[in-house]
Order: C-alpha cells, then sequence, then structure tokens
C-alpha cells in the first residue's frame, strides 16, 4: 500500500524545511526512498562527531570468571596428601673436629704394659674418686696414671697367673715403681693382698686408644704451700703452663707441681725425660682429664 502525497508531505514537514535550506544535498538521491535519506543523514552526524574525538579506551576490566568446582576424587587426594609425613630435611654437615683436639682411634691390638701392681682400700674407702664417684674397695675397680676413666683392663699377677679384669675410676698410684693400685676385691682376685706389691701385666680391652689425649708431668709434692709456689717460680722462667694441684689425702693436704700441657703419652714421657736431665726430677705423666685440675684428685 502506498502512502499519499499529503501524508508524506505533513510527516515529513519539518525534514523538507532543512532540504529546502540546503538545496541539492540529496538531489541525486531524490528518487530513493526517504527512511534511505533519513539513515543516511544520521550517519553523517555520527562520524562527523567521531572525526573531531579521540578514541578512549575501555579500562573496565572483565568480571572475575567465577571459580570452577574442584572435583570430588580431587578434593579427596588433597585430604590424603596432608596425612603423609613431611620429608625428612637433610641434616646438616658435621661440624669439623677441632685441631687441638685429639681423635679417638681403635688401640692397638694387644696393647700391655708390664710393671708393679699394688693395691689400696681402708684409708680410701668412701672417698671421691678421681672420676666423682664414691670409691668402694669392695668392686673391681683400680686407679691408673694415664689410662681413661671406664677403661677395661685385664691384670695378670705374673707371680701365679691368676687374672681380674677392672674398671679405671681412680688416678694414681704417684709412685714411680708401679704401674696400678687395685682395689681390694681385685688384689683378693689375684692373690696381692698379702705381699701388697706384685709384678703384673695390664692388658687394654675394648676400643680405645690409651695413649691419646692430654698428659702433665708431676715434677714435685709438698705438704707446704709455699714450697710448691716457689718451684712453680723457678720452673715458670722455662716452662708453660705449671699447675699447683692441691690433693686431700687421708694423710693430709698435698700440694702437686705439675709442667706441660702436652698432647698424645708418649710426647710427654719425652717431655718428662727432658726434665729428668735438665733438672734431676724423678717425672710422673699423668692423664689431664676434662673438669678437673691438673689430673685428678688422688
Amino acid at each position: 500500500m502506498k502512502s499519499s502525497p499529503e501524508r508524506v508531505s505533513v510527516s515529513l514537514d519539518s525534514r523538507e524545511r532543512v532540504f529546502q535550506r540546503q538545496p541539492g544535498c540529496f538531489s541525486q538521491f531524490s528518487r530513493v526512498p526517504l527512511f534511505v535519506h533519513f539513515a543516511l543523514c544520521v550517519l553523517c552526524v555520527y562520524f562527523s562527531g567521531c572525526a573531531s574525538r579521540k578514541p578512549i579506551a575501555d579500562r573496565r576490566q572483565p568480571p572475575p570468571a567465577q571459580p570452577s568446582e574442584t572435583p570430588a576424587e580431587t578434593a579427596e587426594a588433597a585430604k590424603r596428601s596432608t596425612d603423609v609425613d613431611a620429608p625428612a630435611m637433610p641434616s646438616a654437615p658435621a661440624p669439623s673436629a677441632k685441631r687441638n683436639k685429639s681423635v679417638a682411634v681403635p688401640a692397638p691390638s694387644g696393647y700391655t704394659e708390664e710393671g708393679n701392681a699394688s693395691w689400696y682400700g681402708v684409708p680410701f674407702h668412701g672417698r671421691h674418686a678421681s672420676n666423682g664417684e664414691i670409691y668402694d674397695m669392695y668392686k673391681l675397680t683400680a686407679a691408673h696414671r694415664t689410662l681413661p676413666f671406664e677403661t677395661m683392663v685385664r691384670v695378670t699377677n705374673l707371680n701365679n697367673g691368676k687374672t681380674t679384669v677392672v674398671r679405671i675410676t681412680d688416678r694414681g698410684p704417684f709412685v714411680d715403681n708401679r704401674i696400678i693400685d687395685l682395689s681390694l676385691a681385685a688384689a683378693r682376685e689375684v692373690d696381692s693382698v698379702g705381699p701388697g706389691v706384685v709384678p703384673a701385666r695390664v692388658e687394654v680391652l675394648g676400643g680405645v686408644d690409651p695413649t691419646a689425649g692430654f698428659f702433665t708431668v708431676q715434677v714435685g709434692a709438698f705438704r707446704e704451700r709455699a714450697n710448691a709456689e716457689r718451684l712453680r717460680e723457678r720452673l715458670s722462667a722455662s716452662y708453660s703452663p705449671i699447675f699447683i694441684q692441691q690433693y686431700d689425702s687421708p694423710d693430709g693436704v698435698f700440694y702437686r707441681v705439675r709442667v706441660g700441657r702436652i698432647s698424645g703419652e708418649d710426647a710427654a714421657h719425652q717431655f718428662g725425660g727432658q726434665l729428668h736431665d735438665l733438672e734431676g726430677f724423678t717425672p710422673l705423666v699423668t692423664r689431664l682429664d676434662e673438669g678437673t685440675p691438673a689430673g685428678g684428685n688422688r
């Protein structure tokens, strides 16, 4: 159905007046339908406005995606993973040994020494041994000048072949012609109570090196401290360090003068030999026990 010219003239009255003010604007399109003319005018206005402005980027972020639901089997696996123990952390490297600290090595196979064995009982029974425990003469223990505490040794009476096994808990004897002091119980096992002193062989048992560690040389023992101080003063010009160790014996207090802190028993014996040759002392090598001044209490 076609529209009458009157209706078109009324509905587009405003547009006709525009066209009249701008003659020829769309003359070539006069035969084109009116709605096409209208569309072209709108497009011209739009593009003219766009040409005068720079485009502005849309800075709005897109809405975040909704998290997907975790599958049931994955969630269950995550729960199970928390029940597994964490892997062990690698252990820290062991600290290197200090240069001034002796490294323990197994004792030579068949390590032995021979000399005189004595025994001690009542005056010392119930007193503190050098390792700190109470001396019990009815237990199988012994005193030795250089063997480490807790060393197990076999002692053989060379007169009759009888043996006993004892634990080293004390320091002594401080007599140069004896190597070990047995408890009363040990002396009974080797039949040395009557004689008092017997020739003996001492064999070290277990994986210890009795020659490792630090040692010192005893050069005198005095009842008067002043005498010990005078000897220390005389020796201090040539030797260091020098210890004065107080020993409370059953017969009274003694002050022992000890010289040097030597690494290794063999070196200590060599140093003792020098003191004998140069100073005329009768040296006694003894172990320096950790925590005990100058090598023990007995």
